[in-house]
């Protein structure tokens, strides 16, 4: 089966690409969600024709066929833990994009990966908690497009020059023009502010995000630079470049949504308004675009675009993902899992704003780990992280 397939198609990154779908004129061949969304994954399945739904929860199997009933639809529903990994392996020969939030998207990340289809990945996560099982998931050269948007400009980017070494690329030679690549941030709600402004921090101020609008994890992972940090060690995955040779600048207007720097001297950057809908369309129909996604830039009035370098010792979670990229292939799966239970307990008001990266660094330093990476070894390590975080925690 041909056609798209959406992992997380209720979520912000689901319902931005069913719009590039519906825009195009795209076929959709499955989709997926937690379940806590009924009534708008029924939805989606009825106005985009969905042969298959899936929900991770199987308890609400009855309420979801209740809803797709009151729509006149019968899909066949997956349903249960493994339902991603089923409905990931639904188009060996067309395109998955995983929109799921966490490193829960590794196992479907590799179900796609190995069943042949072409992997949009908006699911950093997978590339952070799993790398090496990613990569040896791959079926062929190129198999990936990344979806996140600093990924994609670099991806395109890289379009003007040679960079054959990683996994986006169709071949792999070890030539390599590229000296480093530029990884913009736009700073959060909190740029400029000194670490000792941040100790009073409200979960509702760090969802407050000046340019992006996005889900509650990835907004709090914003306002510390964490998220920067999980896309560093994604960049460095996918782009075999040393983490050494990434260097992550503040760009408050996010509009540069990445750069590459090559040996000559030359910088090429990739520009566009803040709009998620842009890499997921490219995610879909790489190397093709389609034509209208989104507003392009106004050139005909002035305009005025500044890069700041990151201040670490306010926002330590880029030296955080470097010491957990440098440390050994599971650790950044560790600086992830404790990360989100860091988060889950700011969320809840049980944990500072400034606790979350102090107690992440913690759990890192005390992980020893496994020589031999499975899936089942970066499953242990999360947990193990989630247990002891939340043993801070308490």
């Amino acid at each position: 089966m041909n056609g798209i397939v959406i992992l997380g198609s209720t979520g912000s990154i689901g319902t931005q690409a069913l719009d590039v779908v519906r825009r195009g004129g795209l076929s959709v061949a499955g989709l997926s969600a937690g379940g806590g969304n009924l009534e708008l994954l029924a939805q989606q399945a009825a106005d985009f024709s969905a042969p298959v739904v899936g929900i991770a929860d199987s308890s609400r199997v009855d309420a979801l066929q209740a809803e797709l009933d009151a729509r006149g639809i019968s899909p066949h529903i997956v349903s249960g833990p493994q339902a991603n990994v089923e409905i990931a392996r639904l188009a060996p020969d067309g395109t998955v994009l995983n929109g799921i939030t966490g490193s829960i998207g590794l196992p479907a990340t590799l179900a796609a990966l190995e069943s042949g289809a072409t992997l949009a990945l908006a699911n950093k996560e997978s590339m952070v908690a799993g790398g090496t099982l990613v990569r040896d998931a791959m079926v062929r050269p190129g198999q990936i497009v990344p979806v996140d948007s600093e990924h994609s400009a670099i991806a395109q980017a890289l379009l003007g020059g040679r960079h054959e070494k990683g996994l986006t690329s169709p071949v792999v030679t070890g030539i390599s023009e590229v000296r480093r690549l530029i990884l913009t941030a736009s700073g959060g709600p909190f740029r400029g502010r000194r670490r000792s402004e941040l100790a009073s921090v409200t979960a509702a101020q760090a969802l407050d995000h000046p340019t992006w609008d996005m889900g509650p994890v990835v907004t709090i992972n914003s306002s510390t630079l964490m998220n920067k940090g999980l896309e560093l060690i994604e960049a460095a995955l996918l782009f075999d470049i040393p983490p050494a040779d990434i260097l992550p600048v503040v760009h408050p207007q996010s509009i540069i949504h990445s750069m590459v720097e090559f040996v000559d001297g030359s910088t090429l950057a990739q520009a566009s308004p803040p709009d998620m809908r842009l890499p997921i369309a490219l995610g879909l129909t790489w190397p093709e675009r389609l034509a209208d996604v989104a507003a392009p830039c106004s050139w005909d009035s002035p305009v005025e675009w500044t890069f700041e370098p990151v201040d670490h010792e306010t926002f330590p979670a880029l030296n955080l993902a470097k010491s957990a990229l440098e440390a050994g292939p599971l650790h950044p799966a560790v600086l992830n899992a404790a990360n989100e239970e860091a988060v889950a307990a700011f969320l809840q008001g049980s944990l500072g704003y400034l606790a979350m990266g102090d107690l992440v660094e913690r759990v890192l330093g005390e992980f020893d780990s496994p020589s031999e990476i499975t899936l089942d070894a970066v499953s242990a390590a999360e947990e193990w992280a989630r247990a002891r975080a939340l043993e801070l925690v308490q």
